[in-house]
């Protein structure tokens, strides 16, 4: 968990092609959490490859390890960053 703390995430790929990653621990706060959602996402956005055409995340849940999902607006960016296509 010291690589979460220190900024570095790993991404996972299931079968169905869902992105897996981790933005925190229950410790951290509602603002470090999305804080590290809108960091992941900004990596996500500039790993996209060129040739993706149209909208490159269609739905976003975040849950904890064992939870229930809760369903993100994914056309909603933060104060000053793009929206997400």
């Amino acid at each position: 968990m010291s690589d979460i703390k220190g900024g570095k995430i790993e991404f996972r790929i299931d079968k169905d092609c869902n992105l897996h990653f981790i933005i925190g621990k229950s410790s951290f706060s509602a603002d470090q959490l999305a804080d590290n959602y809108a960091a992941a996402v900004d990596e996500i956005m500039r790993v996209k490859p060129a040739s993706s055409k149209g909208r490159y995340i269609r739905k976003a849940v975040v849950s904890t390890t064992m939870g229930p999902g809760v369903a993100l607006d994914t056309n909603f960016a933060r104060e000053g960053a793009a929206p997400i296509q």
